[in-house]
């Protein structure tokens, strides 16, 4: 099977499960899915999250995310056990279409890793 077809296919897989879990079946988007890995990486899970730490949750994501390619590392746990990240090496610049794939291969990878999908 092609490459692109079985990301599309673990994709889609991968989005209808946790939509079932998450969203009473509504398709989560990408935005969501970072957004769940993130409160999964803080690992924080009965928790009310204000706006600014939903950002620091896909920001948290992201890097996790992104380790494996090598554009971020784990540096420490701070005080109130929020993970940080530096920055190995600047992400090239990306066409929005790119910047997507991108992500749902990460994001594919975290799952299979995860074994949460095969």
């Amino acid at each position: 099977m092609a490459r692109d077809q079985q990301l599309k296919e673990r994709w889609n897989n991968l989005v209808a499960k946790l939509s079932h879990q998450f969203a009473d079946g509504d398709d989560l988007e990408l935005d969501a899915i970072i957004y769940l890995v993130g409160v999964q990486e803080l690992g924080q899970y009965h928790r009310k999250y204000k706006k600014d730490d939903k950002l620091d949750l896909m920001h948290i994501a992201i890097c996790r995310l992104l380790e494996p390619y090598g554009y971020y590392e784990f540096d420490f746990f701070d005080e109130q056990g929020w993970p940080h990240y530096i920055v190995k090496e600047e992400l090239p610049p990306l066409k929005a279409g790119e910047q997507s794939v991108l992500m749902k291969e990460a994001i594919v990878s975290y799952f299979l890793e995860k074994e949460y999908i095969a």
